[in-house]
């Protein structure tokens, strides 16, 4: 009987976390203990019988109680009472040597590991100090520098408009804004002569490159939008699922009670009173047991098959055990109803229950003997432990008994490659979601996650929030369509709009979108959602804006004597052409610079946006043109818009401004640029979170709720030694393991050192090492056991410590792929937690790739998951420099979250890039103007910087879909900006006021009517959005990119440009016959 309890305790402590085998020390003191008390010749000494019963019956004493006097010895793990080491009542106390964990034995035996013995450790780590947080000081002025007060008023005498020669610079640029200027109006002017020729071959172009659309594929796989192919976080994940296997797809409910059902437990015979939580109210595990076999019984269809649970769940010792791994606290009870309401008892008392056995299997989850009155196995049905961290939540430290929720899951196999058996997988969850949301039970409280769960509500938001976007752009198409038209008189109401003009705007605008879509499908380029729902915005704010340039330019403009229609719209497209091509060709290069990111989402929309704005200008200064011209003979002979065949009796009309155009030029214009106004003028977190992906109604919110509130355990984290190390050195093997003899900066001790500072390091727990447990079954001090390949009987463990290397092999086959499918009762991990952890190679003559698995502890938001990556890598690179051989850490979420540990710097590279593409393309264009392009590129800068302010202030983060919506308002910005510094540029006035003024006046109604007022319409509607992505990063980023860019550009960029803007000067080329544009001077401040 002693040696069975004996048998009992070592199997409990074994299976509680600590093998006694593995600290040599441990073992010696408790078995030389154990034999001293059990069967030492000298128990006389030290063992006095103190209560005996005399059995007449049989003529003999027994002996019912004896006292044991011990010497101090503390052998670990246990500690015993103990007396003083000098005699008492006449005994001798038992004092035989024993050793801490810390000394090595006669046998040579080291001492202890870290692992196993504290003390053993040396100094606990310690996490560094935060860094203190940066402190940013802003100053603001709204005072006038001393620098304009010195250029401005300081020389009321001196004239801003002066002769002299101009530079080679300025020659240049003067011939290159002529040569500009002839050939748009050339071109123009043969659109509107041979319009047919124009639409047709515009035509033919647009239907070619759309012809790409019958190839165009749409990604929505996260990892291919997400993480780039070369990517080290892309690259970690393609060679852990080559050699492992993908990542499993997981299945999981938290579920609480309703039930005010928390009880405490009193054991019997005696015991302190246990507090257990609501949900583990027997009357409420039996209900989710019911629900737990209802899940399993799910049966789902898949062409003509039928689809269970069996058929794509994780079964890891299949086929000789095809149960599914379920992790649940149901399995301490073998998922049984009977095992759960099984007691021992008498009529007084019950001495055991599921009370009982719920405290034993926490402490010891791959126990098969709970070693109380129930003897019933903790082991899972399927053959593994079932750890309380996984399924339980809402505990208090480790008093798993407080637990206010219960986690079931249910881990499905994924599948490389294969889609069928993904069919099938997709199929089951598919029904289980339909279950789960149709289960009612008014005691329970569910939430629940599956594998496909956040695509399937991101396809159900986007599809519910169609009708929203459809509204929007249709209420930017009806704007455009009125708003081109300027009527004179209500009489010429349907000859002076512009309706047919304003769709065939619109139709140009989304051809270029098909153009590019089709160019690079042709090209095999994969789009992208945020490509579909960003690219019409955004060529429909470039474009719209150019469209009212040219059709407001021309209902301004007055034919000259003897012109014809085709020469007056010609010189109109030459004036306006330079500008419309600085804006599309400034973003035309910033974003296919901006495709030099190696984010994925960001460089495919990169590439279609820059094309798309570039065919947009294409087709504007050409089929657009012709269609003008078209249109113009049209009002010119009074026929009816969309009617043409209709035609108004000729009258006399007065011509007039539009209101705009005369609010602009006559208010506000002169408002703006008052002497005592303009000084008045011149005056995030990182990480997309999962919340924010889900529609408002998404029963996965409250998943996520509950997995931040509940949950006390992270993903899973395997850190993963790459193939080509060697493990049949000693020196290889002490590198990685973390039991007696192996170094203390090995991948195992590490791991465990960097457990014991979680908070800091996000490693939770120690790592389960298939290489320890290996040593412990090929111990002969193990408790368990190998067998013989010939006959498969089992024999005790025996012979040598240190296995012969030709068996290395063989033992480890055999440890990974048969021992536990034979042999049930084994405890010692082995197939169904190794036999994907270990690559044998070579005819399993050699290992290669192998991992050792953690977890991370609980994460709740985008800070966390990056923080816990970045420190896993910190820890890897040090284990690598350790063992001179590459380790990597790998969790499914790191391909997710990698891209937002460069995203500060994808950001500053992305936006410099573009803002110095702008520059010199304004430089250029603006005739080498370079102090222009310095304040265009100020501008948008100053935008940027305030869609930051905004982010910050309007709780937007840092992702690859704001860094979209960055790149696109610099994009944006270069409209509301170039038009009105060119206009500025090529104005004859004399004075800055004066040429910012026409600027504005001419320039800025255009631009608030062709994008302000086209995109805010249509944005508010976004407000009306269920889909948080939409109402966050499209709706609050599109609304601030046009206010900022509007007040950026229609009040800050004009004040600013009187105050700074080019002198202008009039060379002596600018006074020959041919310029028809005096010639520019620029003088430094």
């Amino acid at each position: 009987q002693q040696l069975l309890t004996l048998q009992g305790s070592l199997h409990s402590l074994t299976l509680s976390g600590f093998s006694v085998s593995r600290c040599p020390a441990c073992f010696f003191n408790l078995m030389n203990l154990f034999c001293e008390l059990t069967c030492s010749p000298r128990q006389s000494l030290f063992v006095n019988g103190t209560q005996f019963t005399n059995d007449t019956a049989a003529n003999k004493t027994n002996v019912v109680e004896v006292q044991y006097y011990i010497g101090t010895i503390t052998p670990h793990p246990l500690t015993i009472p103990t007396s003083p080491d000098v005699p008492v009542s006449g005994m001798i106390p038992m004092n035989n040597k024993t050793y801490g964990c810390t000394e090595g034995l006669e046998d040579g035996s080291g001492p202890c590991s870290c692992q196993d013995c504290s003390q053993a450790c040396g100094p606990q780590p310690v996490p560094p100090p935060l860094l203190p947080p940066w402190t940013i000081l802003v100053i603001f002025s709204i005072k006038k520098t001393p620098i304009f007060y010195l250029t401005v008023n300081s020389f009321p005498h001196l004239s801003l408009c002066v002769t002299v020669d101009a530079s080679c610079g300025e020659t240049l640029g003067e011939r290159f804004e002529s040569s500009l200027r002839s050939l748009f109006a050339r071109w123009g002017s043969f659109c509107v002569r041979q319009p047919l020729v124009v639409i047709l071959g515009s035509l033919a172009v647009v239907a070619t490159c759309s012809g790409g659309l019958v190839y165009m594929k749409i990604t929505t796989d996260p990892v291919e939008l997400w993480s780039s192919p070369s990517s080290q976080a892309r690259q970690e994940k393609d060679y852990f699922d080559s050699h492992f296997g993908p990542f499993f797809r997981a299945e999981q409910l938290i579920i609480t009670t309703t039930l005010q059902s928390e009880s405490v437990y009193s054991p019997n015979p005696a015991g302190a009173d246990v507090p257990f939580g609501a949900p583990l109210d027997k009357d409420v595990l039996h209900q989710v047991l019911d629900l737990q076999t209802d899940i399993e019984n799910i049966v789902a269809s898949y062409g003509d098959q039928k689809v269970t649970l069996k058929d794509i769940c994780l079964a890891p010792l299949a086929p000789f055990n095809d149960n599914c791994t379920i992790l649940s606290v149901l399995n301490y009870f073998q998922n049984s109803h009977e095992q759960l309401d099984r007691s021992v008892g008498d009529e007084f008392y019950v001495y055991a229950d599921y009370h009982t056995h719920f405290l034993y299997c926490v402490s010891a989850p791959a126990s098969l003997n709970d070693t109380n009155k129930l003897h019933d196995p903790c082991l899972g049905t399927y053959g593994g432990p079932v750890f309380p961290w996984l399924v339980l939540g809402g505990y208090d430290a480790t008093n798993y008994n407080n637990a206010t929720a219960l986690v079931i899951t249910f881990p499905v196999n994924n599948y490389h490659n294969d889609s069928i058996n993904l069919g099938k997988a997709l199929a089951w969850e598919k029904e289980f979601i339909v279950f789960l949301k149709n289960y009612s039970n008014p005691n329970l409280t569910i939430s629940f996650n599956s594998e496909r769960s956040i695509e399937d509500e991101i396809n159900r938001e986007s599809e519910s929030d169609l009708s929203t976007v459809v509204v929007s752009y249709a209420i930017m198409f009806v704007y455009i369509s009125l708003a081109l038209g300027h009527i004179h008189s209500f009489r010429r109401v349907l000859v002076d709009s512009k309706i047919s003009l304003g769709i065939a705007g619109i139709v140009i605008v989304l051809s270029s979108v098909a153009c590019s879509l089709g160019i690079f499908s042709y090209a095999g380029i994969p789009l992208t959602l945020i490509v579909i729902e960003v690219i019409p915005f955004l060529v429909l704010a470039v474009g719209v804006d150019n469209i009212f340039i040219v059709v407001q330019t021309y209902q301004r403009d007055e034919r000259m004597p003897q012109e014809e229609l085709h020469q007056q719209i010609g010189r109109i497209l030459g004036d306006v052409a330079p500008s419309m091509l600085l804006s599309s060709f400034s973003e035309t290069v910033a974003f296919f610079l901006g495709a030099l990111s190696t984010m994925p989402a960001v460089r495919t929309f990169s590439l279609f946006a820059g094309l798309a704005v570039f065919i947009d200008f294409l087709l504007q200064i050409s089929c657009f043109i012709s269609l003008l011209g078209l249109d113009a003979k049209r009002q010119e002979g009074n026929r009816l818009d969309i009617v043409c065949c209709v035609k108004l009796p000729v009258g006399q009309e007065e011509r007039t401004d539009g209101f705009l155009f005369h609010f602009f030029k006559k208010v506000y214009a002169p408002f703006i640029l008052k002497e005592w106004v303009r000084p008045i003028v011149v005056s995030a977190d990182i990480g997309l979170d999962q919340k924010l992906s889900m529609p408002d109604d998404s029963y996965v919110l409250d998943y996520f709720k509950n997995l931040s509130e509940y949950l006390h355990t992270g993903p899973p984290v395997y850190f993963v030694v790459e193939d080509g190390h060697d493990y049949l050195s000693l020196e290889g093997q002490n590198s990685v393991c973390g039991g007696v003899g192996c170094s203390n900066n090995s991948l195992v001790q590490q791991v465990y050192a960097a457990s014991l500072i979680s908070n800091y390091t996000t490693i939770g727990f120690n790592p389960s090492s298939w290489l320890d447990d290996y040593f412990d079954w090929v111990k002969p001090q193990s408790s368990c056991c190998r067998y013989y390949n010939s006959s498969g009987a089992f024999c005790n463990a025996s012979g040598n410590t240190h296995t012969p290397f030709t068996l290395f092999f063989l033992l480890l086959t055999d440890l990974t792929l048969y021992l536990p499918l034979t042999w049930s009762l084994w405890s010692c991990s082995g197939h169904a937690a190794y036999s994907s952890a270990v690559v044998l190679k070579g005819n399993d003559t050699s290992v290669g790739a192998t991992y050792f698995m953690t977890y991370h502890t609980i994460l709740k938001d985008s800070p966390d998951f990056i923080d816990a990556m970045k420190m896993a890598r910190v820890l890897a690179d040090n284990i690598t420099s350790a063992m001179g051989h590459n380790v990597f850490p790998y969790s499914v979420f790191y391909v997710f979250y990698e891209q937002y540990l460069t995203i500060v710097y994808d950001t500053v590279f992305q936006l410099g890039v573009s803002l110095a593409a702008i520059f010199a393309v304004t430089t250029v264009l603006l005739g080498f103007e370079l102090w222009s392009g310095v304040l265009v590129s100020i501008t948008i800068a100053m935008i940027l910087v305030n869609m930051f302010g905004v982010m910050w202030l309007w709780d937007i983060s840092l992702n690859a879909v704001s860094l979209v919506n960055l790149v696109m308002s610099c994009g944006i910005s270069v409209e509301f900006c170039s038009h009105i510094v060119r206009a500025f540029s090529i104005s004859v006035k004399s004075t800055r006021v004066e040429r910012a003024e026409e600027a504005l006046a001419h320039m800025g109604s255009s631009v608030f009517s062709g994008i302000t007022l086209t995109k805010f319409g249509g944005i508010l509607i976004l407000a009306l959005s269920k889909s948080q992505i939409f109402q966050i990063f499209y709706f609050r980023m599109y609304l601030a990119m046009v206010l900022l860019g509007a007040t950026h550009g229609l009040i800050f960029l004009p004040v600013l440009l009187s105050y700074a803007g080019m002198h202008r000067v009039i060379s002596q080329l600018g006074k020959s016959p041919s310029s028809k544009l005096a010639m520019e001077h620029r003088l430094n401040f």
